[in-house]
């Protein structure tokens, strides 16, 4: 059955039935309820497993020869059942007894042959078309279907009252299905209160039914499969008669027709005087022979003739006589799509045409030029034909003063001219030109006016500038193109839809938005954005842009490249202003630089650090130098018993107490002011002494921790200068020295102090000779030894 979505007359038996089904699946969706589709499984019986909450039931396209009341009382609920195409010859409609509910029921293709009239009052979609009746299966029970909209009926005779039981019930489609009538007499059927009729006939017989069928309020007439010749015409003719009587009948359909010119001719002059407004004709097959016929153009209601899918089997006629008929019809609207057609005549001045469609059909370049008779036209649609240059088809508009609207998609136009000559009628304010092979160039030839422009689909790979002034554009596509850009608004001044999707765009600008301020929606996904720095911009742009102007945001806007980025929606794509910004990184970097130096300059001389760097410089060549050394060696070179270390403070009792003492009993003692060599640094002598020494003597004292030289020679002697393992210093307390009292840098001083054993100067008297004592023995080494190297050097 053909559905017709551009026409008003459409298949009101699928709208109807899509529009229930559509709408109580959405209820039942909300509701959270269930749907099973259980359809062409070669099922013999209904599943007892059926989920009870059920509601929507699909077991069409099965052979299910039976149905039992134990079948459908669990399912409760149960508003749409399907079993159509099914092997049904016998139904008892108490089996629904407890699906009270039901609302929509086919029992379509079916071998139904008698049923019971215990129908559910709540139906609203009853289909029993194409079964095995003899009558129409109607009884008095079905006045109680007050609620009914849809009636699908089978008989192959009919009698005057049959529809008597509902009369009074104001349905909105009736389908009755006359592919078995056989009746040789006329008979009468009375339908009295209907919207929407479809009399579906067979298929491959000659039509030649003859019943008057009457109906009130009849508003769409629908007939399928009609097979006519030059002989039965006339039987149709006299069928439609009573058919078209009534002034309300606005919309005809004819489908599967197979019938002669002649006959088809004669069709069109029976219903142009009557009040049918909208003609169509689906699947049409002309056959035998196409000769000039007498048409009289009289005044009609008809506003919409459509001819959708012609086959012509007459391959030698001549193409005026056919073309002819068409082109001099008085109407408004004329649709001739998917049919062998290679041209159409340009009509005469006293055309009223104001819509022409001629899709898919053959047309060349040649159609319709040097045309002045097309003053009214307002839309013209030539998709799918064999158009090639765009130059001609703006010649073709030059005469037709009030178009609006051209549709030339499909074709294989090009333009390949450079002058940018190009010949327009002003009225053009909506052109499509997608699915063609235009490229750059079509910037050049374009309607000046033109505020709606398709050009996807095609071989675009840039907007050249500079271009003609396109200042009335408001929608724009350029959609599965190559654009590497985003286009600018410099030219379309008046832009606020812009499509340009799927195209080759990586690094869109930031500026587009700024540049395009009317712009209410853009599509601009499924291009292969390069994720950088120079993609940052735009996507924050975007952020800052409503929803419901970034059309498809965030789903069809990802990442292409750099490969850890593929795939990444734009949204989640996240990269610092300062990582972008070359001058703004080496400021930032600079005064990092800065700040940190200042602050390790600071640190430094705060801790020190300075002191430390001179330390560690001098411990480490000294201590590469005493690696290299024996210890054997080392040894040798003692030319001292104890280097002493104090501060200037406490010379007095250095030289008048420790020194007399220790040199009393052959101690060998350096000191500073008498050993250290005249021209040597201090940290070298210093160095020199402790090598030369088989001791460390250091005098501790509040004074000592003040001094930094004193630091320095502890520091030296502590790191075992000589071999590891050395245990060669002495400390002696002089005074006490409190904890706060040394400064931070000396903390080699403080570990000593906790870690070592010092000799505390007594300040009783009579434990002097203990600490003299303890100093004594602290000297294991033989005299002799040092005596000896002394008198070897000498």
């Amino acid at each position: 059955m053909t559905k017709d979505k551009e026409s008003i007359t459409g298949s009101f038996h699928f709208v109807y039935i899509v529009t229930l089904i559509v709408g109580t699946i959405v209820q039942f969706s909300d509701e959270s309820e269930f749907a099973v589709d259980i359809s062409n499984m070669k099922l013999i019986h209904v599943p007892k497993d059926l989920p009870p909450k059920t509601k929507i039931l699909d077991m069409s396209q099965n052979n299910i020869s039976e149905l039992h009341i134990s079948d459908m009382s669990y399912l409760s609920g149960l508003k749409v059942l399907r079993l159509s195409h099914n092997r049904i010859w016998c139904l008892d409609f108490s089996i629904f007894k407890f699906n009270q509910d039901l609302e929509y029921l086919d029992l379509s293709y079916n071998q139904l042959q008698n049923i019971s009239c215990h129908l559910i009052t709540s139906l609203k979609h009853l289909d029993l078309s194409f079964n095995d009746f003899d009558v129409l299966p109607i009884c008095k029970e079905f006045g109680n279907l007050t609620q009914l909209h849809f009636l699908g009926l089978s008989a192959t005779k009919l009698r005057q009252l049959d529809l008597l039981p509902i009369a009074h019930l104001h349905l909105s489609y009736i389908l009755l299905d006359l592919e078995g009538y056989y009746a040789k007499e006329t008979e009468s059927l009375q339908i009295l209160n209907t919207k929407t009729l479809h009399l579906v006939f067979h298929p491959n017989q000659l039509f030649s039914v003859q019943v008057n069928i009457s109906v009130n309020s009849l508003g769409c007439l629908q007939l399928t499969n009609i097979k006519l010749n030059n002989d039965n015409c006339e039987v149709l003719i006299k069928f439609l008669s009573g058919l078209t009587r009534g002034p309300t009948l606005l919309n005809f359909t004819l489908e599967h027709v197979k019938t002669t010119w002649k006959c088809l001719v004669g069709i069109f002059q029976f219903l142009w005087p009557k009040p049918i407004e909208y003609l169509n004709i689906y699947n049409l097959t002309i056959v035998e022979k196409i000769d000039k016929e007498d048409f009289h153009y009289s005044k009609t209601a008809l506003k919409a003739l459509k001819i959708e899918h012609v086959k012509n089997e007459v391959f030698i006629f001549s193409q005026t006589v056919l073309y002819t008929i068409f082109s001099e019809m008085n109407i408004m609207m004329l649709t001739i799509s998917d049919t062998p057609f290679i041209h159409m005549l340009c009509p005469p001045p006293s055309n009223t045409f104001k819509f022409l469609n001629f899709t898919q059909n053959v047309f060349t370049d040649s159609v319709f030029q040097n045309c002045s008779q097309l003053v009214r036209l307002e839309t013209l649609i030539l998709r799918k034909n064999k158009l090639k240059d765009l130059y001609k088809v703006g010649l073709m508009t030059k005469h037709m003063t009030s178009l609006e609207i051209l549709d030339v998609s499909g074709n294989s136009l090009e333009y390949n001219r450079h002058d940018g000559n190009c010949t327009w009628v002003g009225s053009i304010v909506v052109l499509n030109l997608s699915s063609n092979i235009l490229a750059d160039s079509v910037f050049r030839c374009l309607p000046p006016k033109v505020k709606v422009l398709d050009l996807h689909d095609n071989r675009i790979r840039s907007i050249p500038k500079p271009i003609m002034k396109l200042e009335a554009l408001q929608e724009l596509n350029v959609a599965s193109n190559s654009l590497t850009y985003l286009p600018d608004c410099d030219t379309f001044s008046s832009l606020s839809v812009l499509i340009v999707d799927s195209n080759s765009i990586s690094n869109p600008s930031a500026d587009f938005f700024q540049s395009c301020q009317k712009i209410r929606s853009i599509r601009a996904g499924n291009n292969p954005f390069q994720c950088t720095c120079e993609l940052r911009e735009f996507v924050q742009s975007l952020g800052q842009v409503s929803s419901e102007v970034v059309e498809g945001w965030p789903n069809s806007y990802k990442c292409d490249s750099p490969e850890n980025y593929k795939g990444t929606p734009l949204k989640d794509f996240h990269i610092s202003r300062l990582s972008c910004n070359t001058a703004l990184l080496l400021v930032t970097i600079g005064v990092t630089v800065l700040v940190l130096a200042v602050t390790v300059t600071a640190l430094c001389i705060y801790f020190d650090l300075p002191w430390y760097l001179r330390m560690v410089c001098q411990w480490t060549q000294t201590r590469h130098r005493a690696r290299n050394v024996p210890l054997e060696e080392l040894q040798r070179t003692l030319q001292f018993h104890a280097f002493i270390s104090y501060s200037e403070h406490d010379s007095a009792w250095v030289k008048n107490e420790l020194v007399p003492c220790l040199e009393k009993e052959d101690i060998r003692i350096c000191l500073h002011e008498r050993n250290f060599v005249p021209g040597k640094s201090i940290v070298e002598n210093i160095i020199n002494c402790i090598e030369r020494s088989y001791k460390s003597i250091f005098v501790l004292s509040p004074n000592f921790v003040q001094s930094e030289w004193c630091h320095y020679e502890l520091y030296f002697a502590h790191h075992n200068l000589f071999h590891e393992g050395s245990n060669n210093l002495i400390l002696i307390l002089l005074e006490p020295i409190p904890q706060k009292c040394i400064p931070s840098k000396y903390h080699k001083l403080k570990a000593l102090m906790t870690q070592r054993t010092y000799l505390e100067w007594p300040k009783e008297k009579s434990k002097h000779g203990l600490f003299w004592a303890n100093i004594r023995a602290a000297f294991n080494m033989k005299l002799e030894l040092i005596a000896e190297n002394n008198d070897a050097e000498t």
